[in-house]
C-alpha cells in the first residue's frame, strides 16, 4: 500500500495553510477540466497540467473554500431538560439543533492514492466539543451508576474526544471534486455525507464505562494429608477393624520337635496334674478365626487347618515313662490306642 502522505496542516491543532497541496498526474481527467471551467467566472486557459494545477490550487486556497461534509441533528440540552410535548414536531423544534460539519481541503493527490483529504474547520470543532461537554457527558453520567472515580472518567472521556475530533481527517476519492462550486466551496456527493456523519457520531457516542470489577482471589485451604498434624484427628478416626488376637511370645509356642526340651519341662507340671479321663479333645466345629502373623503386620490368606487333639506325644513323655510313671494308671501297654487317634 502506498504511504499515506499528508501535509503538516492536516495535523491535530494545526492552523490552515495558506496554500493547498495539489499533486496532479501526467494526464488530466476530462471531468476536472469541465469542473474548473464551470466554477471560474473569469475565463482562464486550461491547456496544460501546470495550468490545471495552478487554477485548482488557487481555488481551493481561497478563504471561502469551505465544504459542508454533513449535517447533524443533536439535542439542545440534556435529556432531563428537554421539553415534553404531545406534538412531535413542536418537540423536535424546541429540543433539537442542526450542526453543519464544515471542512476545508488540505491535500489533493491524483498520483499515488487518488484521494482528497478534508480537515474540520475550527468552528465545527468548537461546536462539537461544546455539545459533547454540556450535553453528551451530562447524559452519560446520568445513565450510569456512581463510583468513586466517575468524574475523572467523564473528564478523561471528554479529553479523548477533543484529541480525536482535532485529529479527524476525512479521506475520499478525488471524484468528490465534482461537487466543487464557486470560490472553492462544495458539498460531498454520492452518499459520502452519510459516511462522514457515521464517523463523527462514532467519536461522539463513546460510552462512559465504569471500571471492571476487581477480581478477588479466593484463598482455598489445601487438602489435609494424613501426615498433617492439624488433620491428624480426622485421619485417625477410621473404621474399627475386627479384634485381632494378642501376639504370642515365641517361647510359649509348643514345639513339635523332640530336640527341644525346655518347653517340655515347662509344660510338665500341667500334664502331671491331669488324668487321662480329664483330657478333653476339642470339638471339630471350632469357629473359624483368621490366622495372625507377627511378621510386619502383613495380611496373609487364611489357611485351612483341621483341629488337632491336644494329646501328649510319646516323645514328650519319654523321660518319665521309662521309670514307670503314668497318668492315672496310664502305661505303655495302651499307647497304640492313642497313636491311632493321632
Amino acid at each position: 500500500m502506498p504511504p499515506q502522505l499528508l501535509p503538516a496542516s492536516a495535523a491535530a491543532f494545526a492552523p490552515r495553510a495558506s496554500s493547498v497541496n495539489v499533486v496532479l498526474g501526467s494526464k488530466v481527467e476530462p471531468w476536472l477540466t469541465q469542473t474548473l471551467k464551470r466554477i471560474n467566472r473569469v475565463k482562464r486557459p486550461l491547456n496544460s497540467i501546470p495550468q490545471h494545477q495552478r487554477c485548482l490550487t488557487e481555488t481551493l486556497s481561497s478563504p471561502n473554500a469551505i465544504w459542508t461534509l454533513a449535517s447533524l441533528m443533536l439535542p439542545k440540552a440534556p435529556e432531563s431538560d428537554l421539553r415534553k410535548d404531545s406534538n412531535p414536531l413542536i418537540e423536535a423544534i424546541f429540543n433539537y439543533q442542526i450542526i453543519h460539519v464544515e471542512a476545508y481541503i488540505v491535500h489533493v493527490d491524483m498520483v499515488l492514492r487518488n484521494e482528497v483529504a478534508y480537515k474540520l474547520t475550527p468552528g465545527s470543532i468548537e461546536s462539537l466539543i461544546e455539545y459533547h461537554k454540556d450535553i453528551y457527558c451530562v447524559d452519560a453520567k446520568a445513565d450510569t451508576y456512581d463510583w468513586p472515580e466517575k468524574e475523572q472518567h467523564a473528564k478523561k472521556l471528554h479529553e479523548d474526544f477533543i484529541q480525536a475530533i482535532n485529529k479527524f481527517v476525512f479521506r475520499t476519492h478525488v471524484s468528490a471534486l465534482e461537487g466543487l462550486e464557486e470560490e472553492g466551496a462544495g458539498e460531498l456527493l454520492c452518499g459520502k455525507s452519510e459516511e462522514v456523519k457515521n464517523n463523527i457520531m462514532g467519536l461522539l457516542n463513546k460510552p462512559l464505562l465504569p471500571p471492571p470489577p476487581k477480581i478477588i482471589d479466593v484463598v482455598r485451604q489445601p487438602p489435609l494429608l494424613p501426615s498433617s498434624p492439624v488433620g491428624a484427628n480426622i485421619w485417625s478416626q477410621s473404621t474399627p477393624s475386627p479384634a485381632m488376637p494378642a501376639p504370642v511370645e515365641p517361647w510359649r509356642v509348643l514345639p513339635s520337635s523332640p530336640s527341644v526340651t525346655s518347653s517340655v519341662e515347662s509344660t510338665t507340671p500341667i500334664w502331671t496334674n491331669m488324668a487321662l479321663h480329664e483330657i478333653q479333645v476339642p470339638s471339630p466345629t471350632v469357629p473359624y478365626s483368621q490366622p495372625y502373623s507377627t511378621a510386619g503386620m502383613f495380611y496373609s490368606s487364611p489357611m485351612v487347618t483341621s483341629p488337632i487333639p491336644a494329646l501328649p506325644l510319646p516323645s514328650m513323655l519319654a523321660s518319665q515313662c521309662g521309670v514307670g510313671v503314668g497318668y492315672g494308671g496310664f502305661g505303655w501297654d495302651r499307647y497304640q490306642e492313642y497313636t491311632t487317634t493321632i
